[in-house]
């Protein structure tokens, strides 16, 4: 499983057509930057134009982080991250299934549970969305001990993501945490 990021956060060199920045009204004007359901081309705000996105509705439901790595698994299948060719291509889908585990994870321990897990694949990044009711805003927990239990969830995410923030809901309380982790090569 990769350790570091291939980019520094916010820099993935020089922009492409594909990593263009775009302006997105969200769904209902609440739901963060995914504007469709289905394996729909989709604009995100400042981010990568994603071919397909799929969306698991959590609220109420029991057992929600091992649904939300079976679902991801389940995308990845479908987009052909997995069964993973190489090292690499096998540990970008790891990263990706801890990534959102540790977003689920918080949502669970820090926000009432999460509403749902967004997930969208472009030609170059993956991006995860968790949105939940919380109105705290995850940090690494600095300084970063690694021998004591707890609080590596967020200092995990930003280990293995090329970035990640988080959008306050514009209509009341609630938030959507993301991330973006680079596509297999």
């Amino acid at each position: 499983m990769s350790t570091t990021r291939p980019y520094s956060a916010g820099d993935r060199g020089s922009q492409s057509d594909d990593v263009a920045p775009r302006s997105v009204i969200p769904v209902n004007g609440a739901g963060g930057p995914f504007e469709a359901n289905g394996d729909q081309p989709v604009d995100l705000e400042e981010g990568p134009v994603l071919r397909q996105v799929r969306r698991l509705r959590l609220l109420g439901a029991s057992g929600v982080v091992p649904r939300a790595r079976d679902f991801t698994r389940q995308a990845l299948h479908d987009w052909g991250w997995l069964p993973a060719a190489t090292g690499d291509q096998r540990a970008a889908a790891e990263d990706v299934l801890l990534v959102v585990s540790e977003l689920v994870t918080n949502a669970c321990l820090h926000a009432d549970g999460p509403e749902e897990l967004r997930i969208g694949s472009g030609p170059k990044v993956l991006r995860l969305e968790v949105v939940d009711q919380g109105s705290g805003a995850p940090a690494p927990r600095s300084p970063h001990r690694a021998g004591r239990p707890g609080g590596h969830g967020m200092f995990i995410v930003q280990r293995l993501c090329l970035d990640w923030g988080v959008v306050r809901n514009p209509l009341g309380s609630g938030k959507t945490v993301w991330a973006e982790l680079a596509a297999p090569a």
